[in-house]
């Protein structure tokens, strides 16, 4: 999507700026996280809010053998600051997921995670 001037930007695996991606990769690794299917509500100079999924590898017995799951979420961006790469362009660097129904073994109901930059 086109980032319109003072957007903060959510930075993926690639090192590209995304603003209200629709998916979004959480372990760039090997790709077992990724939310899809974002709606977002909210996308502020502070804080962002979306409704979607993420998707899980469970990782039984390994996780070239696991299967995905996906729990709905509700995902929260917060916490800009100016991005490494390109200081003109601010980022969120946290990330917040609310599972609504369900989740991942070993997850809480609500989990934190840094976003890089």
């Amino acid at each position: 999507m086109q980032r319109q001037a003072g957007q903060p930007v959510m930075v993926d695996c690639f090192w590209h700026a995304q603003v209200r991606p629709t998916d979004f990769i959480l372990a760039c690794g090997d790709g077992n996280s990724r939310l899809t299917s974002l709606r977002w509500s909210q996308w502020h100079r502070d804080s962002a809010v979306a409704e979607g999924f993420n998707v899980v590898n469970d990782c039984k017995p390994y996780c070239a053998a696991g299967k995905f799951h996906s729990y709905p979420v509700i995902v929260r961006l917060n916490a800009t600051q100016p991005w490494k790469k390109h200081p003109e362009l601010s980022q969120y660097t946290q990330l917040s997921l609310v599972y609504t129904n369900g989740k991942p073994n070993g997850f809480g109901q609500w989990v934190d995670l840094p976003l890089w930059n």
